[in-house]
């Protein structure tokens, strides 16, 4: 009798504890892909004129703002991030979606140097509470003009010298445009998610997303110059991840909107 109380009893426990944790170790999948353009537009080069030794020491400049692989094809610096299968834009990514051990995960200090006249990443991701970091490698003074909702700042960065953004960062709607005003070519963005479903394209324009939980949700892929398929693809392109493996996407022609 008093073993059967026993098993009784942990199974109840075992069921209880269950409910606590609804989520399993195989309810979450990894997603690849690729993000590709099949005709890149010819670089634009830059009419440099201020600190001209230095900013063309390794060649001409040209502009950043589309990067494509003359290799692959693939897009360097798109944004894509997971969001709920919805018709609301505003609808946010649910939180007991998010996987426990990325939920408190440790924040991220993310360095953007001014090596050679361009940011360097020109493009970056972050979630809330991490930190960033505007680093000066160069031998020239440059100037970083950061325009976020909460906190802005314009600060000029002597030679090896680096300026740390006052408070860590907080998810915005919008992407945060930076730049040189010393140096008017030079610029880049930011986005800021309240989670960890996102990735940067590499040089190849590949990314991948882990630990995502499994179902269907939308991804969105955001490239400086717009949206991809312009405001069509606001709410993103549907997905189904799989649970316990990883689903590679087709590559996708990036569609920009027209200037």
């Amino acid at each position: 009798m008093l073993k059967f109380c026993s098993l009784a009893l942990l199974a109840g426990l075992t069921a209880l504890a269950g409910g606590f944790n609804t989520l399993r170790a195989d309810d979450w999948g990894n997603l690849k892909g690729q993000i590709k353009l099949s005709k890149a537009p010819e670089k634009r080069a830059i009419a440099v004129t201020t600190d001209k030794e230095h900013c063309l020491s390794k060649g001409d400049q040209f502009y950043e703002d589309l990067i494509v692989s003359p290799k692959s094809g693939g897009v360097k610096y798109v944004i894509v991030w997971l969001r709920p299968d919805t018709t609301e834009r505003k609808d946010p990514f649910p939180k007991d979606k998010i996987k426990p051990s990325l939920a408190a995960a440790p924040a991220v200090n993310h360095v953007v140097d001014q090596p050679c006249c361009q940011f360097i990443p020109r493009v970056v991701a972050a979630r809330t509470g991490d930190t960033l970091e505007f680093k000066n490698s160069s031998p020239v003074p440059h100037n970083t003009n950061y325009s976020s909702d909460e906190d802005p700042f314009n600060v000029t960065i002597p030679p090896g010298k680096s300026h740390k953004a006052p408070k860590p960062l907080t998810a915005q709607a919008t992407p945060i445009p930076f730049k040189c005003d010393i140096h008017p070519w030079m610029a880049g963005r930011l986005r800021v998610f309240d989670h960890p479903y996102f990735a940067v394209t590499d040089d190849d324009g590949k990314f991948e997303i882990k630990d995502a939980p499994a179902g269907k949700w939308r991804l969105v892929i955001w490239q400086e110059n717009g949206f991809h398929k312009g405001r069509a693809g606001i709410l993103g392109e549907p997905v189904e991840i799989k649970a316990g493996t990883t689903t590679e996407l087709p590559a996708v022609e990036l569609e920009l909107p027209k200037p």
